[in-house]
């Protein structure tokens, strides 16, 4: 799978006021991600579990590891990612 590396630039007095309460801010931001990442997944398999699970036209087993549950989902012509879903708004 893919790594994106993302960066995120502080102002000196945001780096002062976080490190008033944190040890290490990479990790505290890293935490962060994987946390909302953990949220975003439980969403988005409990989601699709009831989509495939309730379409009669998909008679494929369920993955039951997380990256092939992943690819399978969005490779579905059915897919939309969040960004796509506002902008039809």
């Amino acid at each position: 799978m893919a790594t994106k590396t993302i960066t995120i630039t502080l102002t000196d007095t945001q780096q002062g006021v976080l490190e008033n309460d944190l040890v290490d801010i990479d990790a505290w931001i890293q935490d962060m991600v994987n946390g909302k990442e953990n949220k975003c997944w439980l969403r988005l398999q409990e989601e699709w579990t009831n989509k495939l699970m309730n379409d009669d036209s998909f008679t494929d087993p369920i993955p039951s590891n997380k990256a092939d549950f992943i690819t399978l989902v969005t490779s579905r012509s059915d897919y939309v990612k969040a960004k796509d879903k506002r902008s039809k708004m």
